[in-house]
């Protein structure tokens, strides 16, 4: 009989005695007389667990001896069928299930002699979590089909001690790597310094050899030197001969023949045998720097020695001379820039401290307003003139605030990035004209005099940048009303002079007023950045000293040129002068709004509490609105409404989805061109130069910074569509 089938024959013999069909307990079977308790009572006692089970799908538990109950914590087979289930895939811990059947399957597959052997932990009935040994083989057998009898062992102190031993092990040689990391490092380290006083040592040489006029070997303990090369100034005390000589005698005479006499005592001491000794004790080489005359002209010398001993101690020396005028020369220049350069650098701090401590008061100022009468306003709701007052002033207050922020971005921006200019087709007139409506209002509240002249124009129509020249005449102008007192006076004047050529004509822009004026002393550095002549709190004038600084930036990037007179008391008068290219004649054609049609506005904003207060401000003039909260959403209005519905889009830019500018670019390409011309006005916070460029390269018509200023909004829809509307009328 083969061992296969001795095996099966035994396993046959088993399998009979546990199916006993009376159903007999464990308990009952070991009782019983003969071979059958013998056998269970066998089985019981062996050493390590022993586990039947089937190899069908469910791997139900055919039998578990005693030992492995105890593995497994449990009194009874009754607690040990409860706790696994009463199955081997209810025994091995969920983790290592998959990897434990697919390790015995493939063990199994390879040889059905062999005992297939797997790791896996087990969960105890405690709770505690152990590794087993499983070493299993698998029987078909006549009675049962499929069976696993396995023989399992508690391996998880063994696991720890191999553990434990591959921790140490790998500690040994994490160690051993180090100390030779370390030995090997060190030993870099050491051919490193080797190398570097190697070639340290051949620089010196090098140096010596090939940049200076004349050297020298010197043996200090025998008073000796050698030349081995010879310069204007040695060669005499050598008699123009490389032979040795007493150092001492050619020390003394060099000095009393070449050095100057204010330098004398400096090299005497530095060549002295004594001074040479104990300076190199303690490093290789140094250097003086002196002057002597030649032919009464006064050069710069730089000695170098260097310390070429092979003993310890200082015996031998090399000496090394050269001229090192252009150093010299660039060292003073340096000096001569940091100096300088500390000196803008301290006015710059100063300009700015100056800044911070008027910024400190005049932004407190408006906002102290702003909290104070809106305060008023909440008290007198009921009043409703008293409180439409109050909103006034918050109002005013805001904008002399919004002043302040954009003076401050733009001086910013001008600084941060390279302006460029846009030439385009401007109407002197009309963009002058502009200012002079906006400021109006103003210089009416002041009770001052305010006039414009325009009469001396024969070309009004230039190509320059129009953006620019408005911001321009703006500061220009309310600088003049700022600091001009009730009852004054405050003129622009735009002149033409003579004609350059047939395209070219000299302009000139002079705003005049009779306002406080601007003392000698200040004018040098009336255009430096934050420079006031009188401190905010004591002269009782609002600003933050950038809006002539500004003005001054753009009137240099358009190549003209700004000059003032002023005297205190009497006024001041800023005159720029430009070369503008001129257009004989100008076609413009308005459109006149038919009559009772609606004007409809593609309002794309959002933010909702922005949408809103727009929304009711344009509604109230009677525009039509359609709002939306992105350029997504924007683009799909335009594509499904009919052409020429919208009379104009105002577009936010800083968006979600689809930002102003890429809504922008969209819309430009729609194939209905009615629809990719209708004027789109940039309304955002965005307002620095690169922002209003990359508006008009994305196709915008105007770009009209936030908060909304309702009445430069409805001039630029007037002009962008030619629709005209009166009071009342929209």
């Amino acid at each position: 009989m083969s061992d296969q089938a001795h095996e099966r024959f035994f396993i046959e013999q088993v399998l009979r005695v546990l199916c006993q069909p009376d159903g007999a307990s464990r308990d009952e079977l070991s009782q019983k007389d003969g071979m059958t308790g013998a056998f269970v009572h066998f089985m019981d006692e062996m050493p390590g667990g022993f586990l039947i089970y089937r190899a069908s799908q469910g791997e139900e538990i055919i039998y578990a001896n005693r030992s492995l109950l105890r593995i497994f914590q449990c009194e009874t087979m009754e607690e040990f069928r409860a706790h696994t289930g009463n199955s081997f895939r209810g025994l091995v811990h969920p983790d290592d299930l998959k990897a434990v059947e697919e390790s015995i399957r493939s063990q199994v597959e390879a040889s059905q002699h062999d005992f297939d052997y797997v790791e896996y932990r087990i969960r105890r009935r405690d709770g505690a979590i152990r590794w087993i040994e499983d070493y299993g083989h698998f029987v078909q057998t006549e009675s049962e089909g499929g069976i696993f009898y396995v023989f399992l062992g508690d391996a998880t102190e063994k696991r720890e001690s191999l553990m434990e031993e591959k921790t140490r092990l790998m500690n040994e040689r994490l160690e051993r790597e180090r100390k030779l990391r370390h030995l090997i490092e060190e030993y870099d380290k050491e051919r490193t310094l080797i190398n570097e006083e190697y070639l340290r040592q051949l620089e010196v040489i090098e140096g010596l050899s090939v940049n200076y006029e004349a050297i020298c070997y010197v043996d200090l303990d025998r008073d000796q030197v050698i030349p081995y090369r010879l310069s204007v100034r040695t060669a005499a005390l050598f008699y123009n001969k490389l032979t040795d000589r007493a150092y001492s005698s050619y020390a003394t005479g060099y000095v009393d023949m070449w050095v100057h006499p204010e330098d004398r005592e400096l090299v005497t001491k530095a060549t002295s045998p004594e001074y040479l000794k104990e300076k190199l004790e303690d490093c290789l080489t140094f250097y003086i720097n002196y002057r002597v005359l030649v032919s009464g002209e006064l050069q710069y010398i730089q000695l170098r020695v260097v310390n070429v001993s092979h003993e310890e101690g200082v015996c031998q020396v090399v000496m090394g001379y050269r001229r090192v005028d252009e150093e010299i020369q660039q060292q003073m220049e340096q000096q001569s820039l940091l100096a300088e350069a500390l000196a803008k650098a301290n006015l710059a701090i100063n300009s700015k401290n100056t800044f911070l401590s008027n910024m400190s008061h005049d932004m407190r100022t408006p906002l102290h307003a702003i909290f104070g009468f809106t305060s008023l306003a909440k008290l007198n709701l009921e009043n409703t003139a008293e409180a439409a007052d109050y909103l006034d002033r918050v109002e005013t207050a805001s904008r002399q605030l919004l002043d302040m922020i954009d003076k401050v971005l733009e001086v910013s921006s001008l600084d941060g990035e390279t302006a460029e200019l846009e030439e385009t087709e401007c109407d002197l007139r009309q963009t002058v004209g502009d200012v002079y409506s906006f400021l109006e209002p103003q210089a009416q509240e002041k009770d001052i005099s305010f006039t414009l002249n325009c009469d001396s124009l024969r070309h009004n129509i230039v190509f320059t940048d129009q953006e620019k020249l408005r911001q321009l005449v703006m500061y220009l102008a309310n600088n003049a009303l700022t600091y001009t007192n009730p009852g004054g006076r405050v003129s622009i004047r735009v002149e033409e002079g003579e004609e350059l050529s047939a395209e070219y004509a000299v302009y000139r822009i002079t705003v005049e007023d009779t306002g406080i004026g601007i003392s000698s002393e200040f004018l040098d550095k009336l255009f430096e950045p934050f420079s006031r002549e009188k401190n905010t709190t004591l002269g009782g004038v609002h600003g933050i000293g950038l809006g002539l600084t500004i003005a001054k930036n753009i009137v240099d990037m358009m190549g003209g040129v700004l000059s003032v007179q002023s005297a205190i008391d009497k006024g001041s008068t800023f005159t720029a002068a430009f070369r503008f290219r001129v257009q004989a004649w100008h076609a413009s054609a308005r459109k006149q709004a038919e009559e009772g049609a609606a004007f409809r506005i593609l309002l794309v904003e959002d933010n909702e509490i922005n949408r809103e207060i727009e929304m009711e401000l344009l509604g109230e003039l009677g525009f039509e609105i359609d709002p939306a909260e992105n350029g997504m959403i924007a683009l799909e209005k335009m594509r499904d409404s009919d052409p020429d519905y919208y009379d104009v889009v105002l577009m936010d830019l800083q968006m979600p989805v689809m930002d102003g500018w890429q809504a922008s670019v969209a819309i430009r390409a729609l194939p209905d061109k009615a629809k990719a011309r209708v004027p789109i006005i940039a309304l955002s916070a965005n307002a620095l130069e690169r922002d209003l460029r990359k508006s008009r390269e994305c196709g915008l018509d105007a770009h009209l910074r936030k908060p909304m200023d309702l009445a430069l909004l409805l001039r630029t829809m007037e002009e962008l569509t030619g629709r005209t509307w009166g009071p009342g009328e929209i």
